[in-house]
């Protein structure tokens, strides 16, 4: 029977830098044949988009649109599944033969434990297996409270009344998260000081059920890839050692008033006043994320903009292509959304 093939779940809290660090995986594969799958919350692939222009792509992608999957010029393969991970799963292991290790970008919203349960499904088992799962967090985001201010205050409910058992759903992907872990990155420790870097570390190693590794690293995402594959730890065999808040529960209730939304705009941006403007929304309504890609005036290259919080970061990746029309397109994720009161708040 040949080798299964090894699986990597890359899991973390919105904006914590997964999308980067497979970039980085991918422009320093060392001869690796690897494929990505990206499992997106929302419905533009974003995270998917960004990693096609990684600089190991070609210039004409072109993509299956029955299996979605995008051939890299470096041998690497990237998909984007929004829905069924099973189907796109059995496309990848029908290539098997021409790859060494497949890497999986879940979405910021994702539980990881029913990901890799997937793995044990008769169709899956045989071929593949999960070779480890690396939780990556935003150290400055916790740091500054952007998730940490969540969990203490949940936390000082819960200490003080003792009857209190509920959990925001923020705190409950934070904790299963770090509980399926086989490596914890820290990212962007970079961007806080040493003793920022220690409450993190301190607050990560409380929610671990287990002897994790952790590793500091910064916001370029430039980890040594012998770091990121390799585990062997066949993870789909050894659940139970990974406790969730899901294990006991027949039904859970998510909130469901966490929804992502939209914007398509044939409009053109000033990088700093559309910084500008998002920084203002996020603190009128209760926004997590936001990415995508912007036209900017009297520039042939496209702008990645991003924000977690009320953080945001922008950069350019690559020029518009000749066949694609020059719009802004952003993705918002939080509580309550709605497109055309945000429209309305950037025109």
């Amino acid at each position: 029977m040949a080798a299964k093939i090894p699986v990597t779940v890359i899991t973390g809290f919105l904006g914590s830098g997964k999308t980067t660090l497979i970039r980085h995986l991918l422009q320093n594969n060392q001869g690796r044949r690897i494929a990505v799958l990206v499992n997106e919350f929302g419905e533009m692939g974003i995270d998917g988009e960004l990693l096609k222009s990684c600089q190991v792509c070609p210039e004409d992608e072109t993509t299956n649109e029955t299996s979605n999957i995008v051939e890299l010029t470096n041998g690497c393969l990237c998909c984007t599944v929004q829905e069924e991970f099973l189907p796109t799963m059995l496309e990848l292991l029908k290539r098997r033969d021409s790859l060494d290790s497949i890497v999986i970008e879940t979405s910021g919203l994702a539980l990881p434990k029913p990901l890799i349960k997937a793995f044990r499904w008769h169709e899956i088992r045989n071929a593949a297996t999960v070779d480890g799962v690396i939780t990556v967090v935003d150290c400055e985001a916790v740091s500054t409270g952007t998730l940490a201010a969540d969990l203490q205050a949940v936390e000082a409910q819960r200490q003080a009344d003792p009857n209190l058992d509920h959990e925001t759903p923020l705190q409950e992907l934070f904790e299963d998260q770090l509980a399926c872990a086989d490596l914890v990155i820290l990212n962007k420790t970079d961007l806080v000081d040493r003793e920022a870097q220690e409450n993190v570390r301190s607050l990560v190693e409380q929610e671990l059920p287990r002897a994790v590794k952790i590793v500091e690293n910064g916001r370029a995402g430039e980890l040594d890839p012998n770091l990121l594959l390799g585990f062997n730890a066949a993870v789909e065999d050894h659940l139970e050692a990974r406790p969730s808040h899901h294990d006991t529960e027949e039904e859970h209730d998510h909130d469901d008033e966490i929804n992502s939304t939209h914007l398509i705009l044939d409009q053109a941006f000033d990088p700093e006043q559309l910084r500008s403007r998002l920084e203002k929304l996020v603190q009128e309504q209760e926004i997590y994320r936001v990415k995508g890609f912007v036209a900017v005036p009297n520039k042939p290259m496209r702008l990645v903009m991003q924000g977690v919080g009320s953080r945001f970061e922008h950069f350019y990746d690559r020029p518009w292509r000749s066949d694609e029309r020059r719009q802004t397109r952003l993705v918002f994720i939080g509580k309550d959304l709605d497109s055309t009161q945000l429209i309305s708040k950037l025109g």
